[in-house]
């Protein structure tokens, strides 16, 4: 196929507002599927957790042709903690469809992959999303995209943008919100005339730069990106060129596969501007240059941003250490994490000065959570440290900077007020307020990264659950010094058994509880959060004593409060310092990292000392 019938396009959005389900639209409309064809909703979210959480986690590659063009269509993720998926994906491309919510209008995320995009020198289409909306303001959202695209510095080329209204559930898409709606044609039609070919050299000698990386099990690795040069050919001698032009390995391409539809279609040939999966090499990652023998100097890759927060990852050696996972030694966990910095560059891995530990950075709360939720469901034991943000030293002041995000927050009037306290205890800086249609308002702070560790759920408490917080990363600033964590003490456990009921009732004047009757306790296990700032053991497996006297009427029912179960994001949000969450397939519970209350008391002097 020749270069001026392709088109490569990213899809790009804040998280939510339709980017994979308008990209089923697209495959729908140009026949990729078959009439009879039973197609599941959201057709690219194929990973378990994408299908749970309704996020895009990975990036996607499908392909349609349209008017014999073949329009290669790259669904991105949305969330700020997979931005590394993003870069990585506008490098492939010549063009971008920028979706905005026709009610929410621009969000963190929508700044920050249009901002991406226009650095790259991508004209972007912007397409304002769910217009059947009830709260829709699509003229609002219009002016507000075109003051974003001047904020980020856009050339007079790229803001002259052409825009379409949509609806990707329903599948239309218009120039003018009076005309009829039919179809996604308009959308079609505009790719085409809007996003220009790849304007590439296929003479030149072959060269490609690994762009996302999977593992199957009967390929083994392989490898996903662009042609930029040249030709390539089944069972071709290549080799692989890491960013400073070491020769990493040497290999031939047993596999040439060409999207079509969602599938892989083996192919025997490709050439610049297609967007091609190829196998057949062992030692190649993202994001290497693979090229032909005779090339000497590697392609330009797109540099990452930095991981911004860390987590300790150790062995479960708690007392039911062993008994619910398939994978509990050190050995194991270590090698799962590498294997996942391979293809997921925002994480980065090294060994911890504690023992059986290792210490995990990430972009986010949310990347991590779903590399241990992942690793959970493969049959891991793990225990996690307290997410902790990670500084930097100013070169030219020598102070102490650590990261900070942009915080956007849409609130109901009545709640504002508790939201911009808690915001400022937590060192936050409120930039912005506005309203934001009906009895909202959107509040704009700029808060340090670690002081919003732990916020999400007092924040869903305090606004009833009714407001929405969305952050981006904005860069380093000076150390915000100590920031207050949570105020109430821990009930712990004193005794090893299963929690009894009539204990748990006693128990619950003391605080909020976590556990059930039945479940399994240690000592040193947290079982619910104390009323008071101190930290107090308990016992929850204590009985009623029994005796041989009987009363005319029945016990009194112990009636409990259902407990606070918390979801692993929650509960590593929950943690203090001293404390870990002990993850397995079956449970996620909360624990003292020192379980025996002596080694804790020695440890809190320790602490003191040194503070």
């Amino acid at each position: 196929m020749s270069a001026p019938k392709i088109r490569n396009i990213a899809i790009i959005a804040h998280v939510d507002h339709g980017k994979t389900t308008l990209t089923d639209q697209l495959l729908k409309q140009s026949g990729a599927f078959a009439a009879h064809q039973a197609v599941a909703e959201r057709a690219l979210d194929r990973n378990d957790l994408e299908k749970e959480r309704g996020i895009t986690i990975l990036a996607k590659v499908a392909s349609v042709v349209w008017n014999d063009v073949r329009i290669n269509i790259i669904d991105t993720p949305g969330h700020a903690d997979f931005g590394g998926e993003v870069e990585r994906i506008l490098s492939m491309v010549d063009g971008a469809v920028i979706l905005v919510d026709a009610a929410e209008g621009v969000l963190p995320q929508t700044k920050f992959v249009l901002g991406k995009a226009l650095k790259r020198g991508l004209k972007p289409i912007v397409v304002v999303n769910k217009i059947d909306r009830g709260d829709a303001r699509p003229d609002d959202v219009h002016n507000e995209m075109f003051d974003l695209f001047a904020s980020l510095d856009a050339n007079e080329e790229q803001l002259d943008f052409p825009m379409l209204f949509a609806s990707g559930r329903q599948g239309w898409a218009v120039k003018d919100l009076n005309d009829p709606r039919e179809s996604l044609t308009p959308l079609f039609e505009l790719i085409l005339n809007h996003v220009p070919a790849p304007a590439l050299d296929t003479e030149a000698p072959f060269a490609m730069v690994a762009t996302i990386l999977e593992s199957d099990t009967f390929l083994g690795r392989v490898l996903t990106g662009r042609v930029e040069q040249g030709k390539a050919t089944v069972n071709m001698p290549v080799k692989v060129l890491d960013l400073d032009g070491k020769v990493v390995e040497t290999g031939r391409l047993t596999k040439l596969l060409s999207f079509r539809g969602l599938e892989r279609v083996p192919v025997d040939e490709v050439s610049a501007g297609d967007i091609v999966a190829v196998a057949g090499l062992s030692d190649t990652t993202i994001p290497y240059t693979i090229c032909a023998p005779e090339v000497a100097t590697p392609l330009p890759a797109t540099p990452i941003d930095p991981p911004t927060l860390s987590m300790t990852f150790r062995i479960n050696d708690g007392p039911l250490g062993g008994r619910e996972g398939k994978k509990v030694t050190s050995r194991q966990i270590r090698d799962r994490l590498f294997q996942e910095t391979e293809g997921n560059v925002a994480i980065q891995v090294a060994v911890s000065t504690e023992t059986d530990a290792f210490e995990v950075s990430g972009r986010g709360e949310l990347q991590l959570g779903v590399l241990i939720e992942t690793m959970r469901r493969e049959g891991f034991e793990l225990t996690i440290g307290r997410p902790r943000v990670l500084t930097r030293t100013n070169a030219e002041t020598g102070e102490k900077e650590e990261p900070y995000e942009e915080v956007l927050i849409d609130v109901d009037e009545p709640y504002s007020g508790a939201v911009v306290e808690k915001m400022s205890r937590r060192k936050g800086e409120l930039t912005d307020l506005r309203p934001s249609g009906g009895d909202k308002q959107r509040l704009t702070f700029k808060i340090p990264s670690r002081g919003l560790i732990g916020y999400h759920g007092e924040f869903l408490t305090d606004t009833r659950g009714t407001g929405v917080m969305n952050r981006l990363f904005a860069g380093y600033g000076p150390w915000k010094g100590k920031i207050e964590g949570r105020r109430n003490g821990a009930l712990i456990s004193s005794e090893d058994g299963e929690a009894v009921q009539y204990s748990l009732f006693s128990l619950q004047d003391r605080g909020v509880l976590f556990v059930n009757p039945g479940d399994k306790v240690y000592v040193g296990m947290i079982l619910g959060e104390h009323s008071r700032e101190n930290d107090l053991d308990v016992n929850p497996v204590k009985e009623k004593k029994l005796t041989n006297i009987r009363a005319a009427g029945k016990d009194e029912a112990l009636l409990l409060v259902p407990p606070r179960r918390m979801s692993l994001e929650q509960a590593i949000a929950y943690i203090q310092d001293d404390e870990l969450v002990e993850v397995t397939p079956s449970a996620v519970r909360i624990r003292k990292r020192y379980l025996n209350p002596h080694d804790r008391k020695k440890a809190e002097r320790r602490a003191d000392d040194a503070a």
